[in-house]
């Protein structure tokens, strides 16, 4: 068997239970619940830190937050890049002979571009050319490529896309679906795979659409797709916040959302919604041109995102200072007929970002890079076995509004978070899947409150947490934080 063609779709700030295979009662994706029925789906996918550039350089470089140390988005209190001189998977896979392309969101590093981690082609989503230093390009990438999305609308008289809401989302009227930013992307991929889909090198094609990040700007008829009223609450709403840190409330003050009813969140979840079956209609469009010209059977495809989005979730907004469900569960779908079995489903924890850096390597049998420090999804997708996890880590360092440490450690019973200058959270999965009522300063739960404090303490020696000194372990090992 020749080595695979790979697709991969990593979308900014998608929840888990936005996809329809994963049982949302109203959202249609059929696109992606295709590739879960012909494919695999990841039941147990988490983030390792719910932010956009520390998640997408740990899947780059295959480590965790903690080791590549860009632990928060640029124009933060730590505007760090990554180490430099880690290896990364995209470069190892050029070694190994793949063709490579990149469309739309980077957001990796503050200077360095696509192209100088392996790339042959980086196509950029938004603006005329601003420099490195606001985008991560150079000019060379953009001169040799296709118009950025922004220059195509421009270039073709269409009007900006409207902010009257600010982040709260509304209607686009200037375009019409095959105008928008999504069906632009689909058209650069579909552009790559007939270009290098005939060749007998293998590619890897990834497209970054930055939606369904906030703020949801859609074209009819996807903006009235879902009638609010139609939408239910998430199980995470409301919350009061009694016994959580003072900061997630505060964060609905921030946004000046606090006080609101689900019938005002309604308006911004179908407008969440609406993007979501937009990007899926587009994904239905690249499924197609795979089937058109033959690359299905050995074309890996994986949709996946980088973390999930609160929309509503506890009645707040974004995604900071929390390790909620809501924003650390993320979908993960793979779809490869001449390996994967159709309908497969894996329960075991992944962190996507580590994990898929690792196996992509693998796939592209190439070397894995000893600076990885993920495991390979292969023994799940195959059927041979699994990946030796029962919990998962997922961390955060602050964004925007100030420095904040969290670590969590999740297995299927039981979240701690771990708070490291607040209250700590415990929350019953089982019993509070919205997790809603927080039971660490519950006397009934102390043995299982310690248990995962010694996890999380062992998690942070694997992961070279700067943290762990010796006043942290003492709180976690003797159990004197409340």
């Amino acid at each position: 068997m020749t080595r695979p063609n790979i697709l991969f779709i990593h979308s900014d700030q998608h929840r888990y239970d936005c996809v329809g295979v994963n049982g949302h009662p109203l959202l249609q994706t059929p696109h992606l619940d295709r590739l879960a029925t012909e494919g695999i789906n990841f039941h147990q996918a988490y983030t390792p830190i719910p932010l956009c550039t520390p998640a997408r350089v740990s899947l780059l470089t295959g480590q965790w937050p903690t080791e590549h140390l860009a632990i928060s988005n640029w124009h933060s209190e730590a505007p760090r890049p990554p180490r430099e001189g880690l290896p990364s998977f995209s470069q190892a896979l050029r070694d190994g002979g793949y063709w490579l392309g990149h469309i739309a969101k980077w957001h990796v590093h503050p200077t360095k571009g696509a192209l100088d981690y392996g790339f042959h082609e980086y196509v950029i989503e938004e603006g005329p050319f601003k420099g490195a230093q606001d985008y991560g390009f150079h000019k060379s990438e953009v001169d040799k490529t296709a118009l950025s999305y922004d220059a195509w609308r421009e270039a073709q008289g269409i009007p900006p896309r409207p902010r009257k809401r600010g982040w709260l989302g509304e209607v686009d009227p200037h375009i019409t679906p095959e105008q928008s930013r999504l069906a632009w992307g689909a058209d650069q991929v579909i552009r790559m795979l007939t270009e290098h889909g005939g060749e007998e090198t293998p590619f890897f094609i990834r497209w970054d659409p930055s939606e369904p990040h906030l703020p949801n700007v859609v074209p009819e008829p996807y903006y009235s797709m879902y009638p609010p009223e139609q939408i239910p609450p998430w199980p995470s709403f409301p919350d009061t916040f009694a016994g959580k840190p003072y900061i997630q409330a505060q964060q609905l003050r921030t946004w000046g959302v606090d006080g609101w009813t689900w019938e005002d969140w309604a308006q911004v979840v179908s407008a969440y919604f609406g993007e979501i079956s937009l990007m899926d209609a587009q994904i239905g469009r690249i499924l197609d041109k795979l089937d058109e010209m033959g690359l299905t059977e050995n074309t890996l495809v994986i949709y996946t995102t980088d973390h999930g989005d609160m929309c509503g979730g506890h009645g707040m907004l974004d995604k900071h200072f929390i390790m909620y469900d809501d924003v650390t569960h993320i979908p993960l779908l793979m779809r490869w007929p001449e390996r994967i079995p159709a309908g497969t489903v894996s329960n075991a924890f992944v962190s996507h970002s580590i994990d898929l850096a690792v196996t992509f390597c693998e796939v592209a049998d190439v070397p894995v890079p000893e600076t990885f420090s993920g495991r390979s999804l292969l023994p799940m997708m195959t059927g041979v076995g699994g990946n030796g996890r029962s919990d998962i880590l997922s961390m955060y360092h602050g964004n925007l509004f100030g420095m904040y440490s969290q670590r969590m450690v999740r297995d299927l019973n039981w979240k701690y978070v771990w708070n490291a200058t607040a209250e700590d959270e415990l929350y019953d999965m089982q019993n509070d899947p919205g997790e809603l009522h927080n039971l660490a300063t519950d006397p009934a739960h102390r043995d299982e409150l310690a248990r995962l404090r010694r996890r999380l303490l062992a998690w942070m020696e694997e992961t070279h947490d700067l943290l762990l000194n010796p006043w942290t372990r003492k709180q976690l090992l003797e159990n004197v934080k409340v």
